[in-house]
């Protein structure tokens, strides 16, 4: 793997739950591994009054919750407590900013590194706008002041609430940085089995020449949790599955599984074919949302065993919210691969299991030579992705039963990506920070795959701001799902792949 420049990280939002359980983490595990140079810095830049070393004290403790390795040796993390930092700050006062700025000077002059910045936006979406302009008014990103290194910007999802609203938050962006400096993460393209999907189709011969709607029947994609709103119930409430999956998770699985080849393996290349496969994605009328989109909310019910609430007695949660806990719907792509092909989208909260996964369905038989076993008994051939947990790729495929009878039975192919490699992947985030620093923007969207995304989505919602909600709560914690999402899919004579 390539070497990184000595950088300063600035962790906005460091005292926050995001950056303790999945940020910091990842940054000690590339370091414990040895991905870092000698020197860096990290700056935790948030409201939370506190100094280094209770910051880092904090760090500590979430390391060893949350850590891909653990427990952490204390002496490990005192060599790595020594680069951290904190600065307790105001996101709308410039001033902060400005001290943001003279400590960088100073630590840059101290480690004796260039000023390869990466500003970091841990925090709620609504500080976005604060944070771009602060790091605008406090010079932190002219040539003046950087010299010859970087300034690089990580958003994390949601990029904006709407069309509207992300469309707005990256022009406010691109007057600040450029498009190449910026980094919208979403951690799903960095777990590995994303990424595998790349790899399955484009570098196996026996794949590509059956992707398209010569062989395949249909496309399901399934992003299902066991878990509620937890302590997200701020956030979720006002936006929903419909904003906090489909948008960005589910949209980004569907372009990966559907894209042309591209030209190279590289960021540009893919993310240009992303780009055209979101464009073909046929649009959905009011009528269209009517008959090819659910929505759900949970009600009670059972988890492993235990007695669940309702998502509107969740604490924080408005007893008369109409918020979706569920999602589903039905997308056609239109162009010449995948004519006629459905894709069967679902995400949901307090599901019978978890799961993300990619199941590609092929036709059937026209005709079965083996006419005691019936052409109904033969199962179709199926490929299932699965992205967590458990993350590995089968094939599902007919074989003969031993015996003197010529039965059929489905049998299972399975690559597990553990046992085959007898190796834990690393966490999306490690991945994902390592590429920010390294400069490669692969595994990130793009502005205008963001906005095209978001364009479908808010024509689904608008679609359903029109519509008479449903009675919510619509299914019970520990199920499937709505029945409606069960008859979106059998209507046209199929079913999910309901295996926990």
């Amino acid at each position: 793997m390539a070497d990184l420049k000595p950088s300063i990280i600035v962790i906005f939002g460091a005292s926050g739950d995001l950056a303790h359980i999945k940020i910091f983490p990842a940054l000690y595990s590339l370091w414990e591994e040895g991905f870092f140079p000698e020197s860096f810095v990290l700056v935790g830049f948030a409201r939370t009054k506190m100094n280094d070393e209770e910051f880092r004290k904090s760090i500590f403790a979430s390391l060893n919750s949350h850590c891909r390795k653990r427990p952490i040796s204390e002496d490990d993390f005192l060599n790595f407590s020594k680069h951290i930092y904190y600065l307790p700050s105001l996101y709308d006062k410039v001033e902060s900013y400005i001290e943001l700025g003279k400590f960088i000077t100073s630590k840059s002059n101290e480690y004796k590194i260039d000023k390869n910045i990466v500003y970091y936006l841990s925090t709620p979406p609504s500080v976005y706008n604060d944070a771009i302009e602060g790091i605008k008014n406090g010079n932190l990103i002219s040539e003046d002041f950087k010299g010859g290194g970087f300034s690089k910007i990580v958003i994390e999802k949601p990029f904006g609430y709407d069309y509207k609203s992300a469309k707005e938050l990256n022009e406010h962006l691109l007057t600040v940085f450029r498009e190449e400096d910026i980094y919208r993460i979403d951690h799903y393209l960095g777990k590995e089995t994303v990424q595998n999907i790349l790899a399955f189709r484009f570098s196996n011969a026996i794949f590509e020449p059956i992707w398209n709607n010569k062989y395949i029947d249909h496309v399901q994609i399934s992003a299902l949790e066991s878990i509620g709103v937890g302590l997200r119930a701020g956030y979720f409430d006002k936006s929903g599955t419909i904003r906090d999956m489909m948008q960005n998770h589910m949209m980004q699985l569907l372009s990966l599984v559907a894209i042309e080849p591209p030209a190279l393996f590289d960021a540009d290349d893919i993310r240009n074919e992303k780009v055209k496969l979101l464009k073909s994605v046929r649009p959905l009328s009011l009528n269209d949302v009517k008959k090819y989109t659910v929505r759900g909310q949970y009600d009670r019910g059972v988890i492993d065993g235990k007695q669940v609430v309702s998502y509107k007695e969740e604490e924080g949660i408005n007893a008369n919210s109409i918020t979706d806990t569920y999602a589903a719907m039905k997308l056609y792509v239109d162009n010449y691969r995948w004519a006629g092909v459905p894709f069967y989208l679902r995400a949901g909260k307090r599901l019978k299991t978890h799961k993300t996964e990619i199941a590609v369905y092929f036709k059937k038989l026209p005709y079965s030579l083996f006419s005691k076993a019936g052409i109904e008994n033969i199962k179709q051939n199926s490929i299932i992705i699965t992205i967590q947990p458990n993350e590995g790729i089968s094939i599902n495929i007919g074989a003969k039963k031993p015996g003197f009878v010529m039965d059929i039975e489905p049998v299972c192919m399975v690559f597990n990506y553990k046992s085959s490699f007898r190796l834990s992947p690393p966490d999306a985030y490690e991945r994902l920070i390592y590429d920010v620093i390294l400069g490669d923007q692969t595994l990130f969207a793009r502005y205008d795959d963001m906005l095209i995304a978001w364009q479908l989505i808010t024509s689904i919602m608008n679609g359903w701001s029109k519509m008479e909600p449903p009675v919510f709560p619509n299914y019970d914690a520990g199920s499937w799902g709505p029945k409606e999402a069960d008859e979106l899919i059998s209507a046209d004579g199929r079913e999910w792949n309901n295996i926990a």
